[in-house]
């Protein structure tokens, strides 16, 4: 039998080179709980096929605005010692699906709002979708109120 077949998983080289992560960041992911590779005898690194998905996911989820904390939290409900299902994915997915839907929402109020102000040309306080007189806005906290928050943003409670 030829030792790459008694190898068990994959070297940290092998894992940066199918995620295009370099060493030193999945070695972060590691240190950070993302990732939980066992270790040979000789002290090396040894990564489940699985890991892969891991930190796929781990980057995509980073690239949408989650922090560390919260990708780790989710990752803490996939299966130990087994590679995820969909199931296990589609699981841990309704976490995140809130989350994406408010901000969906929000960058269609900022789509919406943002190419009536900037440059509008308006000239009239009365069809400034932004009007803010005496800083009403500040009742409903800090902050950019009017993208942020799905209430109305004119004086009169029209959106």
């Amino acid at each position: 039998m030829s030792s790459a077949v008694m190898k068990p998983g994959l070297s940290i080289g092998d894992v940066a080179d199918r995620t295009g992560l370099s060493v030193s960041a999945i070695r972060f992911y590691e240190d950070r709980g993302l990732v939980r590779p066992d270790r040979n005898a000789g002290g090396q690194r040894r990564f489940e096929r699985s890991d892969i998905r891991r930190l796929s996911f781990v980057q995509i989820a980073q690239q949408l605005g989650f922090s560390i904390e919260q990708i780790g939290s989710v990752l803490q409900g996939l299966p130990k010692g087994r590679t995820p299902t969909k199931r296990d994915w589609s699981r841990i997915s309704k976490t995140f699906r809130q989350d994406l839907d408010d901000r969906i929402a929000m960058l269609e109020r900022l789509r919406d709002r943002l190419d009536g102000c900037i440059g509008c040309g308006c000239l009239s306080l009365e069809s400034c979708a932004l009007y803010n007189p005496a800083d009403r806005a500040a009742l409903k906290g800090k902050g950019a109120r009017f993208v942020i928050s799905d209430e109305s943003s004119r004086r009169d409670g029209r959106s």
